[in-house]
């Protein structure tokens, strides 16, 4: 009877515990595949964003200049600017740290946009004194300040806008899967709780 007895107990003994390390194989085998399955998300998200638009500039460039204080000679010339712009974000640059013990994803770093602007320039009107002309350094002055004039029409312009938007939407494709597997996705030392926290971060 007792020898019964102690075989019962060791046989119950010996399913618990295999039962323990079929059930901390199942768990390693979730949290394996579940980090897998961020991974890939982070891959597929990583790509190059590209947001296009076309402007469109004119100026005015004029140069009066006195010569002996009495001899006059003025220059003028109107510069039409047509420019094709490229928003782009790369996100084969976001550098993220995965730990399987605490369950989190740590973005560490987003790369920021790069603007690209292809201008075409053409001239008119252009208007010379006998003494005056224009020069190779005041078609470069030009060109310059035609490119910082688009410059700052693409940040005022909802180009901008339309790249971070596409940004935050690849983002959130990250938060809504480690969100549903149980993990926890973090940018530096904050954790994202919702959509709107990945608004913020993207609003640098």
């Amino acid at each position: 009877m007792r020898n019964f007895l102690l075989g019962v107990l060791l046989t119950a003994f010996l399913i618990l515990g295999i039962k323990y390390g079929m059930d901390q194989l199942n768990t390693h085998k979730i949290e394996t595949t579940s980090s897998g399955l961020i991974l890939n998300q982070i891959k597929n998200v990583g790509k190059l964003v590209v947001t296009e638009g076309h402007f469109s500039d004119i100026i005015t460039y004029e140069d009066d200049k006195t010569y002996f204080k009495v001899l006059s000679s003025k220059k003028k010339i109107i510069v039409l600017v047509n420019a094709n712009v490229q928003v782009s974000y790369d996100l084969r640059k976001i550098k993220h740290i995965i730990n399987k013990d605490d369950k989190t994803v740590t973005i560490t770093e987003i790369p920021s946009a790069e603007v690209n602007i292809n201008p075409e320039i053409k001239y008119h009107d252009i208007q010379e004194g006998v003494i005056n002309k224009f020069s190779p350094e005041d078609h470069n002055s030009i060109r310059k300040k035609a490119l910082m004039q688009l410059n700052e029409k693409v940040k005022k312009s909802p180009l901008i806008t339309n790249s971070k938007n596409r940004l935050i939407s690849e983002l959130q494709k990250i938060y809504i899967l480690t969100n549903s597997l149980g993990w926890t996705l973090k940018y530096k030392n904050a954790a994202i709780t919702n959509d709107n926290d990945i608004e913020k971060i993207i609003q640098y």
